[in-house]
């Protein structure tokens, strides 16, 4: 459950603009700003303490308005609500930016832009380390990652591959047997929010022939977010960490290969995946 607290009419002189003449000279904006957050906690206590001042996140919208200049609505009002959102207990915000005397040739009254953002659907203001597992039983599985890599690096810049493993498939009970596993793991870098990810991943599932007709059924290509960075969220549409993070022989084992360093939910992963080494089949670490 979430409420919204508006805060209306946030003004000050900024530099905001694609003219020369903007920048030198500025002009007036006014911000809105909704944050949602379940405000039952701070009723019921009526303390500060745990409630979100309304203070505070004004002064951090004003502070974010007037901070170094861009040039276009779009991404201010992307760095404001990236500026809410930093608040812990916020769990959406929406953001009017208002842009009264913007240049234009025509008589008006306003120019605005409307976003609202969540921690899933908020574009990052710098390229975000996230953790991709890839996998298939259907086919030429090590052919299929090998394209699938080539295709997910045309949009995001893979920064190290695991080693190929192969596992027994994890069905429902009482279900068909299945074929082994091939599973592998990228580490990625991504200015993409994670819901942009989400589509961009399942783009190159179905270009390789993904389809779901059943849960945990047999499949050409699986490509899941196993981490978005320190994002830590469970939606119906995404849950990061992934579930099975921690407990996945075929997330984990290649994962530590590409990432000896990597934490997951407080727990080092090469340290789990020395734990579960022992479901492993096979595994090949030069492969690509």
């Amino acid at each position: 459950m979430s409420d919204t607290v508006w805060l209306s009419g946030i003004t000050a002189h900024a530099r905001h603009g694609v003219f020369d003449f903007e920048r030198e000279n500025g002009q007036e904006f006014t911000i809105d700003v909704g944050y949602e957050y379940d405000t039952r906690a701070a009723a019921r206590t009526d303390s500060i303490d745990v409630a979100i001042s309304y203070a505070d996140v004004a002064a951090t919208v004003h502070e974010a308005l007037i901070a170094e200049p861009v040039y276009l609505i779009e991404t201010l009002a992307e760095q404001l609500a990236r500026a809410v959102l930093a608040y812990p207990k916020v769990d959406a915000v929406t953001v009017v930016v208002h842009k009264p005397h913007a240049p234009m040739a025509v008589p008006f009254s306003d120019v605005t832009l409307t976003i609202r953002r969540t921690r899933l659907t908020l574009v990052p203001g710098e390229p975000v380390r996230c953790v991709l597992a890839l996998g298939g039983n259907l086919g030429d599985v090590p052919g299929t990652l090998r394209a699938a890599i080539g295709d997910l690096s045309e949009r995001v810049e893979v920064i190290a591959v695991g080693p190929l493993v192969r596992t027994s498939a994890m069905t429902i009970p009482g279900s068909p047997a299945q074929d082994d596993y091939w599973n592998t793991v990228l580490v990625i870098e991504t200015d993409l929010a994670a819901t942009e990810l989400l589509a961009f991943c399942q783009q190159v599932e179905l270009a390789h022939g993904r389809e779901r007709h059943e849960r945990w059924g047999a499949r050409t290509l699986d490509v899941d977010i196993v981490a978005y960075g320190e994002l830590e969220v469970e939606t119906p549409e995404l849950t990061l960490p992934h579930a099975g993070a921690t407990e996945r022989p075929f997330v984990l084992v290649p994962w530590a290969g590409a990432d000896p360093e990597a934490r997951v939910r407080g727990l080092a992963v090469s340290e789990l995946a020395a734990a579960a080494r022992g479901e492993i089949l096979e595994e090949r670490g030069k492969w690509l």
